[in-house]
């Protein structure tokens, strides 16, 4: 088996979370790096597990020192993943799972070629879509209409990833990226 790093992209409120979720509770020896944010802490999220929460002084420290393998900005707030979480999964022969969007995963791929696989998590329609963020029910009105207005760019940076799957059922899209995850390894 060749260790490989899989970055799972899409829109939000695709399900890229739950399909991830899903696809560990499978592959539990899958590695699965936290991100960092300089967001505060969401009702249930757990330092350390849910994200690494940072100021902004350690994030710019950290971004100074190279230590993010890829980072993004969302309104006022950043996320990046840690180069440091990446190796120390690979290193040790474990394929990492990474949720991070488009541009993120593009710059993944530039600094691991031969390792990163690119999936792109789509929703069933741009209605379903929608429907998912105003029902999860953590953005106001002006946050799901930036959301919304993402998903044109989102598609088009997506082809450039290496595969794409519909979140039209949870279980047959889990079924598939979990196949997808045995078959690169494999190679």
């Amino acid at each position: 088996m060749t260790p490989r790093l899989f970055v799972v992209s899409g829109p939000s409120g695709v399900g890229k979370g739950t399909l991830v979720e899903r696809l560990r509770e499978r592959r539990p020896d899958l590695g699965l790096t936290v991100s960092a944010t300089t967001r505060d802490p969401r009702p249930g999220e757990v330092p350390d597990v849910s994200y690494h929460f940072l100021s902004n002084e350690e994030f710019d420290r950290l971004v100074d020192e190279g230590a993010f393998v890829e980072w993004a900005q969302y309104g006022s707030n950043r996320y990046g993943t840690l180069r440091s979480e990446v190796q120390k999964n690979l290193e040790v022969g474990h394929s990492v799972v990474l949720e991070i969007d488009v541009r993120g995963g593009l710059n993944v791929k530039r600094l691991f070629p031969d390792a990163a696989v690119l999936v792109f998590i789509e929703p069933p329609s741009r209605e379903e879509l929608e429907h998912r963020l105003r029902h999860r029910g953590t953005e106001d009105e002006e946050r799901i209409q930036v959301r919304l207005a993402q998903v044109a760019r989102e598609y088009e940076a997506a082809k450039a990833y290496d595969a794409a799957i519909v979140n039209d059922d949870l279980e047959r899209a889990t079924a598939e990226l979990a196949e997808l995850v045995q078959a690169e390894e494999s190679k």
